[in-house]
């Protein structure tokens, strides 16, 4: 009896040792989107959802589209993802979605990587699209590291390109396919991947029927960007920062054009402020930048002068030449297409060379006619009390009365021009006083 019961006590204990060695992974899933180039917005907003999801040991799924960071350490970013001490996936969806640069490297570093079928995995040069020429040292040792200590398959030995889905997982950079993120927490249900911890068996069942809904089954949080982070995180990109401060300098110098300061120059204020933030993100040639604004600068003297001359051309092309060299540096993936330099280019010869200047011209004639207006002798059609109309020199005008109300019907003078309105007194010259008659004598 006593060697039965040690014999059934060794299998009991050999039965549970899988489950004694491998933690089992929480039933919570952190989605945590990867939209777009990682900079500072969104490096921000990874480090700190990472770190919650670890302290509340949740499973996290990295939703990838991104081809690479920008004058962010990708290395560390990924390094930051293989030192979690709870499981994290990455996934490169859904389609036409990809992972290149260190978009790659998250799938290096990470538990275990998944595909949807017509994605793209890579390149991985260049790691920074701000600096496409600058690789890490040791990067290769790092990545062969990530891919041992995470006992994955993964073929490093291919040559630096774009791979399709198919190819991803051939190179067991990927070892699973899914079309969406449902999929692929059915699809790794009860593997088990390797974290900073040791082992971890994943529980990421997703309920399908109505019993199973009833039964203890995964709890997905989707998290994305607050609409402040979305909107800096929008603007921090070499065609939206070029957008945002063409579009801003083309309002304010609008404002020119202006007697006073309207919805133009401070929608131009707020696009400038969220230019000037942009450019503390992406890194920018600063000769390119003075081109950019100087030539801006040359039309809109010529704008002043009410004339389309010399400093519009000059300016013109310092323009052009600005606006290929501010961000002629950066990877190919986020330059500025060449389409919409042109086209801001022939916009900004219209725009400068003919409808300000028109603009302008147009402004004086009214100026100008409406200071030969002074001192001219109208009618108050209206009460004015103190706007009102008044018909001066055969128009009618919008007045407003320096002093006491003015009656219907009374005459007016004009004193003075705001904008559009007109500032009169009643008229008393020129107006008989009738004398009264003396009362009669008693005789």
């Amino acid at each position: 009896m006593r060697r039965t019961s040690l014999l059934l006590a060794l299998l009991a204990a050999l039965t549970l040792w899988p489950v004694a060695t491998s933690a089992a992974s929480s039933s919570t899933v952190e989605v945590i989107k990867v939209d777009g180039a990682i900079d500072r917005p969104l490096i921000d907003y990874l480090i700190e959802r990472l770190e919650a999801a670890e302290r509340e040991g949740a499973t996290v799924v990295l939703q990838l589209d991104t081809a690479g960071t920008i004058d962010e350490d990708g290395v560390a970013l990924a390094q930051m993802v293989a030192d979690l001490r709870v499981p994290v996936i990455t996934w490169v969806g859904p389609v036409p979605a990809m992972a290149s640069g260190a978009g790659l490297l998250l799938m290096y570093a990470s538990s275990l990587a998944a595909v949807a079928p017509g994605s793209q995995t890579g390149p991985l040069d260049p790691i920074d699209l701000a600096h496409p020429d600058e690789r890490p040292a040791g990067l290769d040792e790092t990545i062969a590291g990530w891919i041992q200590a995470k006992d994955k398959a993964t073929d490093l030995d291919w040559n630096d390109r774009a791979l399709n889905g198919a190819e991803a997982r051939h190179l067991q950079i990927a070892q699973v396919a899914a079309l969406s993120i449902t999929g692929l927490l059915d699809r790794i249900d009860g593997r088990t991947v390797q974290t900073a911890d040791g082992p971890v068996v994943l529980h990421t069942r997703v309920a399908t029927t109505e019993e199973e809904a009833q039964q203890a089954t995964v709890n997905i949080r989707f998290e994305n960007l607050g609409l402040v982070r979305r909107v800096l995180h929008g603007v921090s990109s070499p065609s939206m920062i070029y957008f945002l401060l063409v579009l801003a300098l083309a309002a304010l110098a609008f404002e020119l054009t202006q007697p006073g300061f309207g919805f133009a120059g401070f929608a131009g204020l707020g696009m400038l402020a969220l230019g000037l933030y942009g450019l503390t993100v992406v890194p920018v040639s600063w000769l390119g930048l003075a081109l950019l604004v100087g030539g801006i600068g040359l039309m809109v003297l010529d704008v002043r002068a009410r004339k389309l001359g010399p400093l519009t051309a000059i300016g013109l092309a310092a323009f052009a030449a600005g606006s290929v060299l501010a961000w002629g540096g950066v990877a190919p993936a986020i330059q500025i297409s060449p389409w919409l330099i042109g086209g801001t280019v022939v916009a900004s010869v219209l725009y400068y060379g003919f409808g300000l200047t028109v603009a302008i011209q147009s402004r004086d004639r009214i100026v100008n006619a409406q200071r030969g207006l002074l001192g001219m002798v109208g009618e108050a059609r209206g009460r004015l009390a103190p706007d009102g109309p008044v018909y001066v020199k055969g128009a009618m005008w919008r007045g407003r009365s320096i002093g006491v109300e003015i009656a219907a019907g009374t005459p007016v003078r004009v004193r003075g021009v705001d904008g559009l309105v007109l500032r009169v007194e009643a008229e008393t010259e020129g107006v008989p006083v009738t004398e009264p008659e003396p009362e009669p004598v008693p005789e």
